[in-house]
């Protein structure tokens, strides 16, 4: 056979924290640029999010001339506010949280855009500018655990900066930065962001705090500029998440914003239109914060202000939760067909694979988890299936060296094959790396095959590695399960690990 490369019930996972089916939760978030509306479900650490939209209503636009919100803002925001509160209650969100930022904060009638919101029936929190950086690095840590540096959240009206270690939060301070005002600053006179930003920085004690530390960037205007770089570099994965951008490239993307027409940027693919006239500001702003921060290099959260929300509001023991493994379990358990068996398949071919780092035993586990994700595909696609859910998937805490290896893992598993990568897994990992990738899915291929995708025969039959030879042990009672198609995949794997198969009856 070839392969390609080009309601549900209320289950109870060990991963996760309540039901597959859970509660709805929604987020109203009013931010200076934009007013946007996400609804999320699925497991607490990692909830998918099932509905997103935004309105760039330019709330902050009118800040730096007048101290207030004009009216025509005031409209375009009662719009979509009116659509939003209709759209929760009709998606019946148990929960709908309604927060406001720097425009609303700053602004003289920022109370009454207030006032219009509750008149909908919605409770507003207006975010104090350390609450909004508090919420910020949060959703950092949600998506990076391990984030060790400065988040930096640009909206339109503020810049909030966190210090993230060791999955803490730490020092935090506002700048009244945001996207919609960097224009009147740079408009003064020449050189004039690069005055206002250091002497900012410097009063607030920030001067160098980042040295050496990733600068890790949340809000849509430095994700368009990440979009941009992928277009001009031909990045082979569409997913902005994770991205980095060296301070040099920041400094050359400046310089070709400047250069290059607003409608030739609004024609690059997957490039916010509403975020173009803004881009340059907000290019011009990040050069001159990772300057004074001294900052190694940027990486870009997708994750932030809701996200972080969420985050803070969930117990320490759910907090610790790998992200990536409880997410691969949703998935796994959404579009698989037995739920255990993801974790029962990777327990069984660990064996083979002692000398896995712990960081390649987590992504082994991830496509043990995935395994099945391929099913329901027509045959001849399933390979290609999970090649797609693994590079494109709404995963965090995962590279994109790390995709490229579940991909591999899931084309093996789906496919068999002699571990030819399809495009782009060599673009983003090494040969070894995918090699070692071809052989856990070649494993996992084994697995499924003997055990039908139920529990009961992984639990009673062991592979293992003994001299040179890849054994299979199977009670007595079970030598049924060992058929022609178990024994060629059997077969398959010990040659990938240049070994003979055995089978063993205990």
């Amino acid at each position: 056979m070839a392969c390609g490369t080009g309601r549900r019930g209320l289950i109870r996972l060990p991963w996760l924290s309540r039901p597959v089916t859970a509660a709805h939760s929604a987020i109203i978030d009013i931010g200076s640029n934009s007013i946007r509306l996400v609804v999320y479900g699925g497991p607490d650490r990692m909830p998918a999010t099932l509905f997103n939209e935004k309105v760039l209503a330019g709330l902050g636009r009118s800040l730096a001339d007048t101290g207030a919100i004009d009216a025509e803002a005031m409209g375009v925001a009662g719009t979509a506010l009116r659509r939003f509160a209709w759209l929760a209650q009709e998606m019946q969100a148990d929960v709908v949280r309604t927060v406001a930022t720097a425009a609303v904060r700053d602004a003289a009638n920022g109370h009454e855009l207030v006032a219009l919101a509750e008149s909908l029936g919605l409770s507003v929190e207006t975010l104090t500018g350390e609450e909004e950086a508090q919420a910020a690095g949060y959703g950092v840590l949600s998506a990076i655990p391990d984030a060790d540096g400065i988040v930096g959240d640009l909206g339109g009206g503020s810049l909030e900066l966190v210090r993230v270690k060791n999955g803490k939060l730490g020092d935090r301070v506002s700048f009244p930065l945001g996207v919609l005002r960097i224009g009147a600053i740079r408009d003064r006179r020449s050189g004039e962001l690069d005055r206002v930003v250091q002497r900012l920085v410097s009063d607030a004690g920030w001067t160098g705090r980042g040295k050496g530390l990733p600068f890790y960037l949340v809000g849509g205007s430095w994700r368009t500029l990440a979009r941009l770089d992928m277009h001009l570099t031909d990045y082979p994965l569409p997913i902005a998440h994770g991205y980095t951008m060296s301070l040099d490239r920041i400094a050359q993307l400046q310089r070709i914003i400047t250069e290059t027409p607003r409608a030739d940027l609004k024609a690059v693919p997957n490039l916010s239109g509403g975020r173009v006239p803004t881009l340059d500001n907000a290019t011009a702003l990040l050069a001159a914060m990772a300057r004074q921060l001294g900052s190694a290099t940027t990486m870009i959260s997708a994750y932030g202000l809701r996200e972080g929300l969420l985050y803070a509001a969930l117990p320490p023991a759910v907090r610790k939760q790998d992200p990536l493994l409880v997410a691969a379990h949703d998935e796994g358990a959404r579009q698989g067909r037995f739920v255990e068996h993801g974790d029962l398949l990777h327990k069984w071919i660990a064996p083979l694979f002692p000398d896995d780092a712990p960081a390649a035993v987590r992504l082994r586990h991830a496509a043990c988890l995935l395994a099945d994700v391929g099913w329901h595909a027509n045959p001849e696609f399933r390979a290609e299936r999970g090649v797609e859910i693994a590079l494109h998937g709404n995963w965090v805490a995962i590279d994109a060296t790390g995709r490229a290896i579940v991909a591999q893992a899931l084309h093996s598993c789906l496919c068999g094959g002699d571990g030819n990568p399809p495009e782009p897994l060599a673009k983003l990992a090494s040969p070894a790396a995918l090699q070692l990738a071809h052989r856990w899915g070649l494993a996992m291929r084994l697995g499924q095959r003997l055990s039908g995708g139920v529990a009961t025969p992984l639990q009673r039959t062991d592979l293992r590695r003994k001299r040179a030879q890849v054994e299979l042990v199977v009670p007595p009672a079970d030598a049924a399960l060992y058929g022609e198609a178990v024994h060629k995949r059997h077969r398959a794997l010990a040659a990938a690990l240049g070994m003979e198969a055995a089978l063993v009856s205990r």
